[in-house]
């Protein structure tokens, strides 16, 4: 009963953001729990590499680069994953972008443009594209990667902020629209986590060690302590769970 409750032999599966960090490690537990997988990232070479380490670990597992910020690639990622595989069953928007560090002041337009466009739309848009075939399956797991960023103004990352708070919305919007058709919609809001995509935040000793301090569980997060609730949102366990918006900061919005 338990194993069933989180089995996803038969799903497939398309994680974005996925050559790297969080999305791998959201591939990894997909891949073991039974799911066809495909890795999706901007570069084919990078999505390769870490498909080819789950097939070599006897996982069903391909690489479709996709840069999720251009609308003709997103139904590219889609139409090949239906291809491949036959439908989608989970989609993970965890793909995202911020490249300004600085007050909104400092925030020009192309910038603004940009973190929408693959923070917001990006999800916004696959959504649309995979509803169609989550449908057709009676029902399919969306599952928006947000931050705690969407729940409250991180210094620094202003914009950033407001484009994962959209998410925040986008995903309770999905679940209440879309549940009839078997589809539900959570979304998840790390906290640090140590990746590539935040370095520049950890990197720095002495701000990594006041962060850290402030946390009830005293230690920055890795990609793994993402997975779990993953696999569970994906799967059967969380049959009645949507809309519904996880932190996983090790307490820092308590």
């Amino acid at each position: 009963m338990l194993k069933e409750k989180f089995d996803l032999t038969g799903k497939v599966a398309i994680v974005t953001g996925a050559s790297k960090g969080i999305g791998q490690a959201m591939a990894q537990i997909f891949a073991e729990a039974g799911a066809k997988v495909v890795v999706s990232s901007r570069k084919q070479s990078a999505v390769d590499e870490v498909a080819n380490e789950l097939q070599a670990a006897g996982y069903q597992a391909t690489g479709v680069a996709c840069h999720v910020g251009e609308a003709t690639q997103r139904q590219a990622l889609v139409q090949r994953t239906v291809e491949l595989y036959g439908g989608v069953d989970v989609l993970v928007n965890n793909a995202a972008t911020n490249p300004v560090y600085g007050p909104v002041l400092a925030t020009d337009d192309s910038a603004f443009d940009k973190i929408m466009d693959v923070n917001v739309k990006a999800a916004f848009d696959l959504g649309k594209l995979v509803y169609p075939h989550m449908q057709a399956r009676g029902g399919g797991s969306i599952i928006n990667i947000s931050s705690i960023g969407g729940l409250m103004p991180e210094p620094g990352l202003g914009i950033y902020s407001v484009s994962k708070a959209a998410l925040v919305m986008l995903t309770k919007v999905m679940a209440k629209e879309w549940g009839a058709a078997g589809i539900r919609a959570n979304v998840i809001c790390p906290g640090l986590i140590q990746t590539k995509f935040s370095q520049a935040l950890w990197e720095n000793e002495d701000l990594l060690t006041r962060s850290v301090r402030k946390l009830p569980l005293p230690r920055i997060g890795q990609p793994d302590d993402l997975a779990g609730i993953a696999l569970f949102l994906a799967s059967s366990a969380a049959a009645y769970t949507t809309g519904a918006v996880f932190s996983v900061d090790g307490g820092y919005i308590i």
